[in-house]
């Protein structure tokens, strides 16, 4: 619940030369010499322990970037050498032990169970003490009053030994090191408090605060365990993708023998066969077989994909129907779903702003309020001379001042609103790209492959005579030109028998049949003594004369004229930024209502409109997917990237959605906003709270009892209030009338 420091480091640091070799041979490469480790380190809890561990290992001269995850506790390390710096020896020194991350998910979390049995116990005293109490505060009689504050200390020592020494632990292992952290004024708080409740139980004092002391440790890890347990619904949506992969794979030898081999073995180029009802266990290609695969992981669409030798299957998908030989092409770190794994893991790595500035407060939290609490003692000690009621506003200075809520505020709203995200299929590669994408007031498309599918169609293929598709779809099946394909898509599989087959580079192809030679492509080609040939266009000719011409069109995304109404229903501007011709860009952007085109851009001139757009003052959101618009996405304000895009797209944005539909993006705003105004939220119930508790508290007004209940309270409420996003209320996406969700624009036609 409040920020904490690491457990006790262990007395003695790992063994150098062997933990570097572990570390060096569990290592990714990730190109021009630079590789990553990946380190799970257990003590992560808050966002101090974050800044602990990305500083320390930031001061080994090998180390270029250091990334901590405090969802799945894990340390990302990109170091470069010949030899991995010693990196579990500087975590060890750091006060953080860990050890190399594991990827195989656990079905069993120690620190849940740590949490709640110590829960239990505080629980069981505290509840206890209070019964005791309640005759206590309502006038006892002496001899009662003695007994029942005997009994309640009895009942507070289980509590304070096992319960306590979570914060008593963390508040020791950095006071240790010189330094202070909000569990040491708790540690110091719960200490005093039963330190003087003894006192007076000697001394037979009216008054005795037992009860105060365990119901903070209570009220503390209440809140402590709903912050792990946020987190666990985090580390529950990676684990689930992790079980999506095959512990191993079926390998066929090149004499036809076959080799179970552990994933981790799987290398490109090995042929793996896979059965009906297993899971692709990396990306690779069909070889040989048919069958349909449940690709929900990759698109978000329920409806199986058929798949044939040639066609890219993704790692995580599901065949259904028929066995396959597939071909390897990436190894199991590299494929698809493990890149799926480390955007979800990366959704909390980010450090936005606001979560700085509760850094900051953290920071100065432990100096300023040992100052205050030590300043009102001195006060009261000189105003009253009673060092006994000085002491007592002392500690509840202490403990009403924790800024749990204020440690809580940004955590717990990004958390739940990675998981929101994830939950409508969309991965949050940053975490401060959720307060980017919340602050956009402009969002700019590109056209082929975000607003379209890249894929042309072939238009009215019914006013074609049937007799001459097929003939230009047995032509068009021995290419694989985009518009072959769409040619060959549009007529069923025919019984034609070609000869002569030949295919002209950029020109097209032209076989034998009947007697007669045709010819599939550039009219100018097809056509070689036509005096108009309508250059561009597609045609099929038979012996020189033309038989008939083609028109293909583009597909929209499902979506794409709802998803821009949403987007114009709530104020933002749109753009459409395309490197295609102006006459194939305007009909799109006419199509689905976009403000502003521009046309022809090469990479260089998509940043440059992204930095005129910001000179301009606006911060624009950039939607893209190819190799070419790598360089806008990481330029944008903000990025998004459909699951379809290539690698370099996808790396270079901030979100990747999974599903076809463009709705995805209103909704990654309409979470992202209600996540800030979440975020604000927090912070002035967390701000209003301590400018209210604080000149409460030293005027004496607040016994540590009301202080403990208080302060836990108030966590307790910026938790729940962050909760609300994840009903789904604070970010429903405003759904806009329906539009047809395809539609056909005229697209460029150049040969098949």
């Amino acid at each position: 619940m409040s920020c904490c420091a690491p457990p006790m480091a262990l007395d003695g640091a790992p063994d150098p030369s062997a933990a570097q070799q572990e570390i060096h041979l569990a290592s990714r490469d990730l190109g021009n010499g630079l590789r990553q480790s990946d380190l799970a380190v257990p003590g992560l809890h808050c966002a101090a322990c974050i800044r602990a561990v990305e500083t320390g290992l930031a001061r080994l001269p090998e180390v270029e970037l250091v990334r901590v995850n405090l969802s799945t506790r894990r340390v990302a390390v990109q170091w470069r050498g010949s030899a991995a710096p010693e990196l579990l020896t500087a975590l060890a020194q750091l006060g953080y032990p860990g050890h190399l991350f594991e990827s195989e998910a656990q079905e069993k979390d120690p620190e849940s169970d740590r949490l709640i049995r110590a829960l239990a116990v505080a629980g069981f005293c505290a509840m206890n003490i209070m019964l005791l109490s309640v005759s206590v505060w309502s006038g006892a009689e002496p001899e009662t009053r003695r007994a029942f504050h005997w009994i309640s200390g009895a009942l507070a020592l289980p509590c304070l030994i096992y319960s306590g020494r979570i914060f008593f632990a963390s508040a020791w292992a950095v006071l240790r090191r010189g330094r202070t952290n909000m569990d040491v004024p708790i540690s110091i708080g719960i200490c005093l408090a039963f330190a003087l409740s003894l006192y007076d139980t000697i001394h037979d004092g009216p008054h005795a605060y037992f009860d105060a002391a365990t119901s903070l440790i209570f009220f503390l890890l209440i809140g402590r365990t709903l912050d792990h347990l946020m987190h666990e619904k985090a580390r529950a949506a990676v684990r689930g993708l992790m079980r999506l992969a095959p512990r191993g794979a079926t390998v066929l030898d090149a004499d036809g023998s076959r080799t179970y081999l552990p994933l981790a073995d799987v290398a490109p180029g090995m042929r793996i066969a896979l059965t009906a009802g297993e899971r692709v266990p990396v990306d690779g290609v069909v070889e040989e077989g048919a069958s349909e695969l449940d690709c929900a992981i990759a698109t978000g669409e329920s409806a199986p994909r058929p798949v044939s030798p040639g066609t890219a299957v993704q790692a995580g998908t599901l065949n259904l129907s028929g066995p396959l030989t597939i071909v390897a092409t990436a190894k199991a770190e590299s494929s698809f779903l493990a890149e799926m794994v480390r955007l979800m893991e990366a959704a909390e790595g980010g450090r936005a702003r606001y979560r700085r500035i509760a850094d900051r407060a953290a920071a100065l939290y432990s100096p300023v309020v040992h100052a205050t609490a030590l300043l009102a003692f001195l006060g009261w000690i000189a105003a009253v001379g009673d060092w006994h009621r000085a002491i007592t506003i002392a500690i509840a200075v202490l403990i009403i001042t924790c800024p749990c809520a204020l440690g809580l505020a940004v955590p717990i709203v990004q958390v739940v609103a990675s998981r929101r995200l994830f939950e409508a299929g969309i991965m949050v590669k940053d975490g401060s790209a959720i307060e980017r994408i919340a602050e956009i007031d402009t969002v700019a498309f590109d056209k082929t492959g975000t607003l379209t599918y890249g894929q042309p169609q072939l238009v009215d293929p019914a006013s074609i005579s049937a007799a001459d598709l097929a003939i230009a779809a047995s032509i068009a099946r021995r290419s694989s030109h985009p518009l072959s394909r769409a040619i060959a898509a549009a007529a069923p599989e025919g019984g034609l028998t070609l000869a002569d087959i030949r295919e002209h580079p950029g020109l097209g192809v032209e076989a034998e049949l009947d007697g007669h030679r045709y010819r599939l492509g550039r009219a100018e080609w097809a056509l070689p003594d036509a005096a108009d040939t309508q250059a561009g266009g597609t045609v099929l000719s038979r012996d020189g004369s033309l038989v008939t011409r083609f028109s293909f069109a583009e597909t929209l995304r499902p979506q794409a004229r709802a998803a821009i109404d949403a987007l114009h229903a709530r104020g933002f501007a749109t753009v459409l930024l395309s490197g295609d011709r102006l006459a194939a860009v305007e009909p799109i952007a006419a199509r689905l209502g976009i403000e502003s085109v521009s046309a022809g851009l090469l990479p260089v001139g998509k940043v440059e409109r992204l930095a005129a757009l910001a000179a301009e003052g606006r911060k624009v959101l950039m939607v893209g997917d190819g190799l070419n618009d790598a360089p806008a996405l990481a330029a944008a304000h903000a990025s998004m990237a459909p699951a379809s895009a290539a690698d370099i797209g996808r790396n270079a944005a901030d979100f990747v959605f999974l599903h076809d539909g463009l709705d995805a993006v209103p909704t990654a705003v309409a979470v992202a906003r209600a996540a800030g105004r979440l975020v604000r939220q927090n912070f002035a119930l967390a701000i209003i709270y301590n400018a209210l508790a604080l000149p409460v508290a030293i005027a004496g007004y607040v016994t540590p009892l009301v202080a403990a209940l208080a302060m836990s309270l108030s966590s307790i409420l910026v938790v729940a209030n962050a909760l609300r996003l994840d009903g789904g209320r604070a970010a429903a996406p405003a759904k806009p009338s329906p539009r047809p969700a395809r539609g056909l624009a005229p697209a460029g036609q150049p040969s098949p």
